[in-house]
């Protein structure tokens, strides 16, 4: 029988054939451009119908989180729109460190991922359909390195300066389908959640912050190698001028309240992490983020608040993340939304494990705990 075709030239695609024998195949995940970080991989497998496929993805020992492999399975769909998990095993002994993917597809292709890929098309898609909505306003903050638009949707008639954004590491691809969850609750008419936060708040909504990364297929960085998370004290319009576009657009608006949303290779929980140790901390503020994650907490069994990051210690805080840039800067109540790549282990979905599904409803569920902050 002849040996399986396996390509990653399309959006978001990252993947290195080192050999192919039969259904067999060994591969290697390529490095952002300019970085040594890698860890997303999205391809396709075609020629594949009736029997096992047998996918080891090598030297990962090397990767951006190694600690994100053991317990990790692999995305998979065959039709694009449905993503599920397929059996995986990791051997940090193998080849550097191999994940060997197990798959029986029902058909003659299917398309193999870090998490479900959202692609720029999807991004285009989002984007103009919310700028249709009632009293929403769509604008480019600026361009990216590749020259693509930084978009943001700006909706409400409130005072509280409201800022949501996502992809400033473009692999986490999760915090683009919280997106559609948040922002399909704040443009329903009929949603009387999202009615309320629009009385009471402005919202300036960056759904990719980091669009060549995205297209590219990086994990972490943007078309310079740049981590974007790492640049907000001083982004510039040379390697940063997605942060840059964005970070003057705030400081034009103010900003009470943000949320910046991310994705987390190891652990599998969904949580949220703050700005404790910025230097001019207070039991107001910090209360302000507890507050919010107590609410969270009591909305959703999909979140909880014993896992996490550590938290750093006083005047300790890295302002070069967007967190601590925006809680200093500004006085802001921020914080930092982690969802797994792997799975919810308080909840958890064998089908899909943590889904684009379970994203969405978890971004309705956070304008939800919003409202509730806002009012309580």
């Amino acid at each position: 029988m002849s040996d399986i075709l396996i390509d990653a030239s399309f959006d978001a695609g990252n993947i290195e054939v080192l050999s192919i024998d039969a259904a067999t195949a060994r591969l290697a995940i390529r490095k952002d451009h300019l970085s040594d970080f890698y860890q997303w991989f999205h391809f396709r497998v075609a020629n594949c119908a009736g029997r096992e496929l047998v996918l080891k993805i090598t030297g990962l020992e090397g990767s951006a989180y190694p600690g994100g492999w053991p317990g990790y399975r692999a995305a998979v769909s065959e039709d694009r729109e449905f993503w599920g998990r397929t059996e995986a095993s990791y051997d940090k002994a193998e080849e550097g460190g191999t994940l060997t993917i197990r798959y029986y597809p029902s058909g003659n292709v299917a398309w193999f991922a870090y998490f479900a890929p959202y692609s720029m098309e999807r991004h285009h898609d989002l984007v103009s359909g919310a700028a249709l909505g009632e009293g929403v306003t769509h604008r480019v903050l600026g361009h990216s390195l590749d020259g693509q638009p930084i978009d943001c949707l700006d909706l409400g008639e409130g005072e509280r300066q409201v800022w949501l954004y996502a992809r400033q590491h473009p692999g986490e691809s999760m915090a683009e389908w919280w997106m559609e969850g948040a922002i399909d609750c704040l443009t329903d008419p009929a949603d009387p959640i999202g009615r309320k936060l629009r009385q009471l708040c402005r919202f300036h909504i960056v759904p990719n912050a980091n669009p060549d990364g995205s297209r590219r297929g990086h994990l972490r960085t943007n078309a310079a190698g740049i981590n974007l998370n790492r640049e907000w004290d001083s982004p510039s319009a040379e390697k940063s001028p997605e942060v840059l576009a964005i970070r003057n657009a705030m400081d034009e608006s103010g900003v009470d309240f943000a949320m910046d949303v991310h994705g987390d290779e190891a652990i599998p929980a969904v949580f949220l992490a703050g700005f404790e140790g910025i230097p001019s901390w207070s039991e107001e503020l910090q209360g302000g983020f507890d507050r919010y994650k107590a609410i969270l907490a009591r909305r959703t069994p999909d979140f909880q608040t014993r896992l996490g990051y550590p938290v750093a210690g006083k005047g300790k805080a890295n302002l070069a993340m967007s967190t601590n840039q925006l809680a200093e800067r500004f006085g802001a109540v921020s914080m930092t939304l982690e969802m797994p790549f792997k799975d919810n282990d308080d909840l958890p979905c064998m089908a899909q494990g943590w889904s684009p599904e379970r994203s969405a409803i978890l971004g309705r569920d956070c304008m939800g705990a919003l409202l509730e902050w806002l009012e309580g």
